[in-house]
């Protein structure tokens, strides 16, 4: 099982691992700061140095509790080596900064109207959007939404992650807002929460940034009514 440093400390920009298996250009190591993808955020790429050399890492995907990374080419090296981790630290950020937005954008609507749901969303290197079943929505009201999340943001609230039980999981409500992720609280014994103390929780496997005002200032890009029960709002952090 890969160690996941990322969840640990997200901030982490390099790190020491050994290799537990090694196919041509695809790996696993026995510990990973290498986010490897999930609930809208991107993996992460960057690179290994091995034997020396310097290998380019382009994509990572889950296997299990492992972490398989994938090279541009193939790994000249061998199992129980170890190597050194790279991340690529402004795109990781970045990432963390609109993640962490897109709880506060949530929370602002979970918060302030009942007849709405989340439909999910996609974090990009420079912008991200959320989709919600929320017909009352247009881009005035959408303004409105932004205008209340960067007050959020201006708080200063402290990010925490911690996991807890299911069955303490079950009693949060709303605790996952897409019906995927409502599912998937069935299946795990521990469950991953992200917390902005004194606004909101939420179940999450993903990285953020350690205080709201790292996010900076959300700043509507794009509002889109895709039909009745789906609006989309994308924004860019300046």
């Amino acid at each position: 099982m890969s160690e996941k440093i990322y969840w640990k400390d997200p901030y982490i920009k390099e790190f020491d691992a050994r290799i537990e298996k090694l196919r041509e250009n695809e790996l696993i190591l026995d510990r990973t700061a290498f986010y490897p993808g999930g609930g809208g955020q991107p993996f992460d790429t960057g690179r290994i140095i091995a034997e020396g050399k310097e290998y380019h890492i382009t994509e990572e995907r889950k296997s299990g509790d492992d972490v398989i990374h994938i090279a541009s080419s193939n790994i000249n090296s061998e199992e129980g080596a170890v190597v050194k981790g790279y991340i690529d630290w402004r795109k990781r950020y970045s990432y963390m900064r609109y993640h962490t937005a897109i709880h506060i954008i949530s929370g602002v609507i979970e918060n302030g109207y009942a007849e709405s749901f989340s439909k999910g969303g996609q974090i990009y290197e420079d912008k991200a959007r959320i989709d919600w079943d929320m017909p009352m929505l247009n881009r005035e009201l959408a303004e409105k939404i932004i205008s209340t999340s960067n007050s959020v943001v201006s708080e200063s609230h402290r990010v925490l992650a911690k996991n807890i039980l299911r069955e303490e999981a079950l009693k949060i409500p709303n605790l996952s807002r897409t019906e995927p992720g409502r599912a998937l609280i069935q299946r795990l014994e521990e469950v991953r929460i992200v917390e902005i103390e004194g606004f909101d929780m939420q179940a999450d496997g993903g990285t953020h940034v350690s205080n709201t005002k790292e996010v900076g200032t959300i700043k509507l890009s794009k509002f889109e009514n895709k039909g009745s029960h789906n609006k989309r709002i994308e924004f860019v952090l300046v």
